[in-house]
């Protein structure tokens, strides 16, 4: 099939196919640093159904490779639902595709506009440069330091910071920046490093106030798993919409967005497309950090471990929904007292984890895991005075993992797999610990030993509950 997805071809597509709104009609109020699959599947997709004139220019902040895919297709791209129901649809909310340093011209003058109010950003973790030990800005990175030395920022946290100096000494209008990823506290951790960053540039104490007063950081929870992007993917979306579209991507069915509804500038009404405005998020935040990426992390590790490919392949074991039901009791007593429903949240998570057309690989999930632990477990063993079975089982395969990574990836891995030059396993669990900001819990002799009872079998590839 040669025809491509573009402005040109809306009309053959089949009515149901079609954006919710005409992309000519949208203006870049929004601009969104990090062109994934998430972002396309998640707020591109909330913020269409929010009506005009809301558009999107997307930001790409290291490859080139979406941003020249997407400006091929006039920045259309289709979003399929892997689910019983099915269902495929091309959204049209993003209406310019920038690379963060090629077009930092363009970024700048965008983030500088009075007409935009909103920023958004799905960077992972690895984006924000945190000090797990402290969660400030880490000074010492490599990257951050030579945005503070004054070159062309490379980083988001540099370039978004220099563009809303910028804005400050323009119009000074009011901006909404919108973290939209998975850490506690996401809204704080990011005024934290950007205010950071302008401090250790020093910036003037006038700028800094203005950051404070004008500028909102609501916090946010994202939820919907979308897995990598295969070849099949691009095929079933071809076949479904007449035409080839090289950056659909398929995501389950469920959908979650909570926001803090605290906000400095006007923004879309993502509540039209069932987002919900809360004002505090640390209850959802919580659970859905705790007990479903907590959960994928220690599927991540335990199945890989075990030879498993993808959660679904993890549920499909005779250990799997143990596993995640065991995860989610031990955590589940650090959860604030609220009234949101856990056990019902549990039973969702074994529904949507047991899909089998989602075929989120453990490897994705496991990658980056000096960060996620951080945010994930770590609070849990301190909150809960250590750790219980089903978590001590899991720090075990995350351990392992850091020995044998299994194809996952991580900013520490050098400095993780050092941790096992130790002698003994203790020793290197202890480092290991340390390496991720638990240097607390590494003292713990309790910790460290149920740790270390699971290390043969998890060596071993067994998994018993």
């Amino acid at each position: 099939m040669s025809t491509t997805l573009s402005r040109s071809t809306l009309d053959t597509l089949a009515p149901e196919h079609r954006p919710l709104a005409d992309p000519r009609d949208l203006e870049a109020k929004v601009v969104h640093f990090g062109l994934g699959a998430f972002h396309r599947a998640h707020q591109a997709v909330y913020t269409e159904a929010a009506g005009q004139p809301w558009g999107i220019a997307a930001v790409a902040p290291r490859s080139p490779w979406p941003v020249e895919a997407l400006r091929a297709q006039d920045c259309l791209f289709s979003v399929a639902d892997r689910g019983p129901a099915g269902g495929i649809r091309v959204v049209g909310s993003i209406v310019e595709a920038l690379e963060m340093v090629p077009d930092a011209g363009r970024v700048d003058a965008l983030l500088t506009s009075p007409e935009v109010t909103v920023v958004t950003l799905t960077v992972t973790e690895k984006g924000y440069f945190r000090d797990p030990r402290t969660g400030r800005l880490d000074t010492t990175d490599p990257a951050i330091a030579a945005d503070l030395a004054g070159a062309p920022p490379r980083t988001v946290i540099g370039r978004l910071t220099t563009s809303l100096e910028s804005r400050f000494r323009t119009s000074g209008a009011p901006v909404n920046v919108v973290s939209c990823d998975n850490a506690a506290g996401n809204g704080a951790a990011l005024k934290t490093v950007l205010t950071g960053f302008a401090a250790a540039a020093r910036r003037p104490e006038a700028f800094l106030r203005w950051l404070d007063e004008s500028v909102a950081f609501p916090s946010t929870v994202v939820d919907r798993i979308v897995p990598a992007v295969t070849g099949a993917d691009r095929e079933a979306a071809a076949t479904a919409l007449g035409v080839r579209d090289e950056m659909t991507v398929a995501g389950e069915p469920y959908r979650q967005w909570v926001i803090e509804d605290s906000f400095a500038a006007s923004r879309p009404r993502w509540e039209a497309d069932g987002a919900l405005l809360v004002p505090d998020v640390a209850p959802h935040q919580l659970m859905k950090l705790r007990l479903l990426n907590g959960a994928h992390s220690a599927m991540a590790y335990l199945g890989l471990a075990a030879g498993c490919r993808t959660v679904a392949d993890v549920l499909a074991t005779g250990w799997g929904e143990a596993l995640v039901r065991g995860f989610t009791a031990e955590v589940a007593p650090t959860l604030p007292d609220s009234d949101l429903d856990v056990p019902a949240y549990v039973n969702a998570l074994v529904e949507r984890f047991a899909n089998p057309a989602i075929g989120h690989e453990l490897r994705q999930i496991g990658s980056d895991g000096s960060l996620k632990i951080a945010e994930r477990w770590l609070p849990v063993l301190r909150e809960r005075g250590g750790t219980g079975p089903v978590l001590a089982l899991a720090l075990a395969a995350w351990a392992h993992a850091t020995r044998r990574p299994h194809g996952t990836t991580d900013p520490a891995a050098a400095e993780l797999a050092a941790c096992w030059d130790a002698p003994g396993d203790r020793t290197a669990l202890a480092r290991l610990l340390t390496t991720v900001g638990g240097a607390d819990l590494a003292e713990d002799p309790a910790v460290v030993a149920a740790i270390a009872d699971n290390l043969p079998a998890v060596r071993a590839g067994r998994v018993t509950l």
